[in-house]
């Protein structure tokens, strides 16, 4: 039990800001470190439900709730996932070589068409939550919530299955120390469960949103592999933001078209 705690402490250190007591990153302790990895996409999950309940509950205006309903994964995070998102954009707008690409992932500084992209990125969100939220859709709010959580187990899944674009990197490192076979498994059965309670909350838009997932998971792969030789640290980021911001506008978009 204590190992699982340390495991869940690792994940939570490395992938969110919410303070954590102390675990070393030993091997042992990063063993099943992405089997609660989705769990930082459950407080975000009840984050958001929190914060859209409480605007209708208080009368918050429309456009503030918007905004901190957009916030709230940043928040959490730290914008760890931005930045993989960002820096894969600068690489892929880079039309270089692989080996060029790989060296774009790794540099600090932000080009233009990163700066292009996080515009793009929180006003398509913003979007998306303000055609959710006036619309008063609760249910397609909740069924947003569960995202949070697929779009880690697809990442975590991506991590350990998909080749490593780099021998020395923090994915492969994870990659490493981790127990693949078992962390693989219980993320898939967490993609099952999720699954059946997004269509339980409502079929249509929930069996919209979990397949528009699989897809931007498959485009993922495509990229990683054409592009990059394989999967990186920043490419699960930039598979994680898109994957989501792809949730919402499906569920925005299904949502007024098959109204309850």
């Amino acid at each position: 039990m204590k190992s699982l705690w340390n495991n869940f402490k690792v994940a939570f250190a490395m992938f969110s800001k919410i303070p954590m007591p102390r675990a070393d990153w030993t091997k042992e302790n990063m063993k099943y470190m992405f089997c609660f990895f989705p769990f930082i996409g459950t407080v975000i999950g009840v984050l958001t439900v929190a914060v859209a309940y409480a605007g209708r509950r208080f009368g918050y205006q429309p456009g503030f709730v918007t905004a901190l309903l957009v916030l709230v994964p940043v928040f959490v995070t730290g914008g760890i996932h931005v930045d993989g998102l960002l820096d894969t954009s600068d690489a892929l707008s880079s039309w270089q070589e692989r080996s060029r690409r790989l060296e774009i992932l790794k540099d600090s500084h932000a080009g233009a068409f990163a700066v292009i992209t996080a515009a793009v990125y929180f006003v398509t969100w913003y979007g998306a939550y303000d055609q959710l939220y006036t619309s008063e859709n609760m249910e397609a709010i909740a069924i947003m919530s569960l995202g949070f959580m697929v779009s880690r187990c697809l990442s975590g899944i991506g991590v350990i299955v998909f080749p490593k674009a780099k021998s020395d990197g923090t994915v492969a490192e994870f990659s490493r120390n981790s127990s693949d076979v078992i962390s693989r498994n219980v993320l898939i059965v967490y993609l099952i469960l999720l699954a059946a309670a997004m269509i339980w909350i409502e079929p249509v838009w929930g069996i919209a949103a979990f397949a528009g997932a699989l897809v931007i998971f498959g485009y993922y792969h495509h990229t990683a592999m054409k592009y990059f030789g394989g999967t990186t640290g920043d490419l699960s980021g930039f598979f994680l933001c898109i994957c989501e911001a792809g949730m919402a506008v499906i569920l925005a978009v299904v949502s007024n078209l098959f109204i309850r």
